[in-house]
């Protein structure tokens, strides 16, 4: 018998509940991986309190783990039984001590990288990936806005930024994260309960303000986000932290200087084997390396049993960087 956490309806954190189940045989195109480290993703609680529908109810949760193949379908012949690996487009259900997934979306992991540094970093990284080096290619020497600094995507976006000569300027929300935002190699740093976002951007950039921002916080920033945005300039959202950018008017794209927007995905970029080899080998580099470390606290690694206190943390906006449920 194998262990997951489902819901039965959305909701908040409490809607989460641990049950056990029988595994199937992975299809032919899938293998079977017995987790060891699965990620927690902010979008894990969109599709929790019903932000992103589900296809069905009860549905599991989570996209995102580090681990070993336990079995592989009939047709699968690039992994094997014992392989080390990591995935994160899964089907819902990798709150999970075993997971089918398909074998497309699964990449063998090296063993310098660990379980833990695997599932706290792959879907977080292969987003940075495509936010700098796809969505927009961030230059050397070039200032940028990076909301959400210090959360989980932030700190490796600040290590990638650094690696590529870029000055991120990292919008957070205290003092203390400010502080891990320019640790992790953050250029500057703007604490948005004291600042205004938009006044500070002028500051740092002599009036010029920026080519690109990334939003993932959503309703909260969006207008500071656009005011910080010189003419033509790209607005990158990729998250609704805050809840959901509504009602937009195309109209003040035009007023603030004929502004481009984009609202990415994971799914959108990442759509073929090929794809997803070029950001792996690109993150796993940087990872194996040390350019980028990922290092989860003991306080935010929960027993897979305590997913709820698990979201009640993620959500109370108290955690920084990364954080794994363990089977």
């Amino acid at each position: 018998m194998a262990t997951r956490i489902e819901f039965n309806q959305p909701g908040g954190p409490e809607v989460l509940q641990a049950t056990t189940f029988t595994p199937r045989p992975p299809a032919e195109n899938e293998v079977q991986v017995e987790n060891k480290a699965i990620g927690i993703n902010y979008i894990d609680t969109y599709i929790r309190s019903g932000l992103y529908p589900t296809a069905s109810l009860p549905s599991g949760l989570g996209t995102e783990a580090a681990g070993v193949v336990a079995q592989v379908g009939s047709a699968v012949t690039h992994l094997r039984p014992g392989d080390r690996v990591v995935y994160a487009q899964a089907s819902q259900g990798a709150y999970s001590t075993v997971h089918n997934v398909l074998a497309d979306k699964v990449i063998r992991l090296p063993n310098a990288i660990s379980f833990e540094q695997a599932a706290a970093s792959f879907l977080k990284g292969l987003t940075v990936f495509f936010l700098l080096r796809k969505t927009y290619v961030i230059k050397p020497n070039e200032p940028f806005l990076f909301h959400a600094a210090a959360g989980g995507v932030g700190l490796i976006a600040c290590q990638w930024a650094k690696a590529l000569g870029a000055k991120l300027i990292g919008a957070v929300g205290s003092d203390q994260k400010a502080e891990r935002a320019r640790a992790a190699g953050a250029w500057q740093t703007i604490n948005y309960h004291r600042e205004d976002i938009a006044q500070r951007i002028e500051a740092l950039t002599d009036g010029k303000k920026v080519c690109v921002v990334y939003d993932s916080v959503g309703k909260a920033t969006w207008e500071a986000s656009l005011d910080c945005l010189q003419r033509r300039g790209l607005m990158v959202s990729f998250g609704n932290a805050s809840g959901p950018v509504t009602g937009v008017d195309l109209g003040i794209l035009n007023q603030k200087g004929s502004l481009y927007v984009t609202r990415p995905s994971l799914n959108g970029y990442m759509t073929t084997r090929e794809a997803l080899e070029e950001a792996s080998n690109e993150l796993f580099s940087l990872l194996a390396s040390g350019v980028i470390h990922v290092d989860v606290p003991p306080e935010q690694q929960f027993p897979l049993s305590e997913a709820v206190r698990a979201h009640r943390t993620l959500e109370s906006r108290q955690t920084q960087g990364s954080s794994l449920l363990i089977p």
